[in-house]
């Protein structure tokens, strides 16, 4: 194992990270090699600086000018847009980020965490985590209505073993004793979890009263001697439609709640900032007993799996990023017209849905919030139900695991709303009635 690696080992020897550290977590480190011998010469050579493998003239990249003139005059400089970024990302952008978690969730003021990671997208943050903190064979707990990347990045990547409970309980909120019971179940010290809110596929986010019950439930859980990894996957953070849904993120609750609690938090400019393809995550790290010598190890556990991967990650849509949040012209107003539209749209479906309530060939599952709602098909193949929508009504919808049929009203124009879902039923009736 590398010298480096040891030593970020032997500074997470007494936190609560290093027993989820992963054989590959374990050897995982930041290299003091190209990248980190650039970032000193950036500092001490101020004569010449012959350290980085980018074209350069009178300090700034060279570029192919039909790109460059793409961007707006006089807004950024080519290194800007041409230059590699850093290995953790644009530390403005960074500490943006992470000014913004905190204005938009409250309890984390004052709290130990980390500064966020710039990761390429989320997917990428949920990935490195799993390589980092999870190994073959480990289980890992998620409730059984989730994104299908899970399982290519926890079963099929990783090896790990999902262990899941009913998303629902018997009131048809969140299941905040069955993810307590999974938790428990699990034959090991070490317990993983990764939960998704708004979720994906329900479009359902819990309310106050079941956001304060889950955190108590963890913080049981980890009284009783088991140490735990809550991952929050906050892609969809901020688009909540209800005054009783809870509006902070659960990592905001757990980042100091519990010594048995290892609180990771993977969200996204994607959404947040309407960004699909920039391509821009982050990953940030929280726990009641880290120092900062814990958090410092895992930022660069966390840089070294970048280095490996993907080097680095896109360096103008984070220039872009930057750019809006710190010299906003339409940022709010933008922003806040996105979010008045979800709404719309999720209004309409809501009282499309209210109007089949007594019919019983599928089941829409509670919602109120996100891109997305699903219904159950109770048992049936919701693989049929979308070929059948497909074909002869020419509406795409998404099979999930094959028992659940998702919805993405965030793509539908609010005119076509109430067709959609009134087809959905239709079309249901007519294979299944």
């Amino acid at each position: 194992m590398n010298r480096l690696a040891e030593e970020l080992n032997q500074t997470l020897s007494d936190s609560i990270a290093y027993g989820f550290l992963s054989p590959l977590g374990r050897r995982m480190y930041f290299p003091k090699g190209i990248v980190a011998q650039s970032d000193e010469a950036k500092e001490k050579a101020k004569k010449y600086n012959a350290t980085v493998g980018l074209a350069t003239s009178k300090g700034e990249p060279f570029y192919l000018q039909d790109i460059y003139s793409a961007f707006k005059e006089g807004v950024f400089k080519p290194s800007q847009i041409f230059n590699y970024a850093p290995g953790g990302g644009d530390k403005t952008l960074r500490a943006l980020w992470r000014d913004s978690m905190v204005e938009k969730n409250p309890h984390l003021k004052g709290k130990k965490m980390s500064l966020p990671i710039v990761t390429s997208g989320l997917t990428h943050a949920i990935s490195l985590t799993a390589q980092l903190f999870v190994s073959e064979g480990d289980s890992v707990v998620c409730p059984d209505l989730f994104w299908d990347n899970y399982d290519l990045i926890f079963s099929d990547l990783i090896g790990a073993k999902p262990v899941l409970f009913p998303f629902y309980g018997e009131h048809g909120g969140f299941n905040t004793e069955g993810m307590k019971k999974a938790l428990l179940c699990v034959d090991s010290e070490y317990v993983r979890i990764i939960l998704n809110f708004p979720n994906n596929p329900t479009g359902y986010t819990p309310s106050k009263k079941e956001a304060e019950a889950m955190v108590k439930a963890l913080t049981e859980v980890a009284d009783s001697g088991k140490k735990i990894l809550v991952l929050s996957d906050d892609a969809y953070f901020g688009l909540f439609f209800e005054d009783e849904t809870e509006k902070e993120s659960l990592f905001a609750y757990l980042a100091d709640a519990h010594e048995n609690i290892f609180a990771v938090k993977g969200d996204a400019a994607t959404k947040e900032e309407m960004v699909w393809g920039f391509r821009i995550g982050f990953l940030t790290y929280a726990s009641k007993g880290f120092t900062d010598a814990h958090i410092d190890a895992l930022t660069k556990k966390t840089l070294g799996m970048i280095r490996c991967t993907v080097s680095n990650c896109d360096r103008p849509g984070q220039s872009l990023v930057v750019n809006a949040m710190q010299k906003p012209l339409h940022y709010d107003e933008d922003k806040a017209r996105v979010f008045n539209a979800m709404k719309e749209r999720y209004e309409i479906v809501r009282n499309a849905v209210a109007r089949h309530k007594d019919e019983k060939v599928i089941t829409p599952y509670a919602f109120n919030s996100g891109y997305f709602m699903a219904f159950s098909t109770n048992g049936r193949d919701a693989e049929e139900l979308r070929l059948h929508l497909l074909d002869k009504y020419q509406i795409g919808a998404i099979n999930i695991m094959g028992h659940t049929l998702r919805l993405a009203y965030c793509s539908v124009e609010p005119e076509g709303l109430d067709e959609v879902v009134d087809t959905i039923y239709k079309a249901a009736e007519e294979i299944w009635s």
